[in-house]
């Protein structure tokens, strides 16, 4: 079955940055084009469960997470990805990092109305308080990853790591059956689906939020495909938007700066939504209402940014990608992504109906 992903001929022939790149386009198409009508977005889903609803919202992402573990799951036990490849498997994890990292990134997908995924395909859409609340996104992930807040990130991390070098993978620690992610995720989707039936959610809507997580395993498979054939070391790696918008901006910073797929992706996935807002009419120029608006989507920003890199990965990044693969962090992340937003939004949005 490998053999049908053999990408030998067409990285002899573009190179494979540039392979690793157009996988990166593609994916991010996927991604772009799917979330922008599905409206996928976990910040939505969170305020959602945080005021004791299970609503349309919280169906979509389910559905969302759910297709991203059961294609993942499925393609690990038909032995075209290997979960213990990816880069983030690869390296120590930061449990302090998912709680600290996921309570900051949670209050900041509050305060900017979207998390990182959703404020791509905002700003590509033509929402101009995406574009700015993104570049402060991307410019504090930069920071925390290479620049000044470098040192803070690198001591809250260590506090509490995991053991041997390498990330925890929930099924080995727990000593479940490998197809155990395989079932949670159809028990996920069974779950996802009599939701979004009992809201009123069409086919439509149900395929491009499968598409999301879709997306997720495209990256996976593609990228470790390319790795088995490549000369030089390849990252393993999928769909987030906290290393890759730091790199990106990078790119587009430093004249002639490296081809990745993480450069592909967020490329691909502006390409994507921009294209499904302006072919659905949906495409429409958004500013800021007011100073306090700005203060609020800038600490938003900069939540998200120092927050993303801190915890290993952003809202889709560790929340649906990562989870995918059961990284231990990861699902510690998702976990505080709900807390932090649940205490953000009760402290500043809430209003209990009189």
């Amino acid at each position: 079955m490998n053999d049908l992903l053999d990408l030998t001929q067409l990285a002899e022939r573009l190179g494979e940055p540039q392979l690793a790149a157009l996988i990166g386009v593609l994916t991010g198409a996927i991604f772009g084009v799917a979330a922008q009508r599905s409206a996928f977005c976990l910040r939505s889903a969170t305020i959602e469960f945080a005021r004791g609803s299970l609503g349309p919202r919280m169906a979509i992402w389910l559905l969302c997470f759910s297709t991203a573990l059961v294609w993942v799951q499925a393609a690990r036990l038909s032995g075209l990805f290997d979960p213990q490849s990816a880069r983030m498997m690869s390296v120590t994890g930061s449990w302090s990092g998912a709680i600290v990292g996921g309570l900051m990134f949670g209050a900041g997908m509050v305060l900017a109305r979207g998390c990182s995924g959703r404020l791509v395909i905002l700003a590509s859409s033509g929402n101009l308080r995406s574009v700015m609340t993104g570049l402060i996104f991307a410019v504090f992930a930069q920071m925390s990853l290479q620049g000044w807040l470098a040192p803070a990130r690198q001591y809250l991390a260590a506090l509490w790591v995991t053991p041997n070098g390498r990330n925890i993978e929930l099924v080995s620690l727990l000593g479940l059956p490998e197809e155990t992610g395989l079932v949670v995720g159809l028990l996920t989707a069974a779950l996802a689906l009599y939701l979004s039936f009992r809201h009123g959610i069409g086919p439509r809507k149900l395929v491009f939020a499968a598409g999301v997580g879709f997306s997720v395993a495209v990256g996976w498979v593609l990228t470790y495909a390319l790795a088995q054939i490549a000369f030089e070391p390849v990252s393993v790696n999928s769909v987030t938007f906290s290393g890759p918008s730091a790199e990106a901006l990078m790119f587009f910073l430093v004249p002639a700066g490296p081809l990745s797929f993480e450069v592909g992706l967020v490329i691909g996935a502006c390409l994507g939504a921009a294209a499904a807002a302006l072919l659905n009419g949906e495409f429409a120029w958004q500013g800021f209402e007011g100073a306090a608006s700005m203060r609020r989507y800038m600490l938003g920003g900069a939540l998200m940014g120092m927050g993303a890199m801190l915890a290993g990965g952003c809202a889709i990044g560790a929340g649906v990608t990562g989870s995918s693969i059961l990284s231990g962090t990861a699902w510690l992340t998702l976990f505080f992504f709900f807390v932090g937003a649940g205490i953000t939004d009760r402290l500043i949005d809430y209003r209990p109906q009189s």
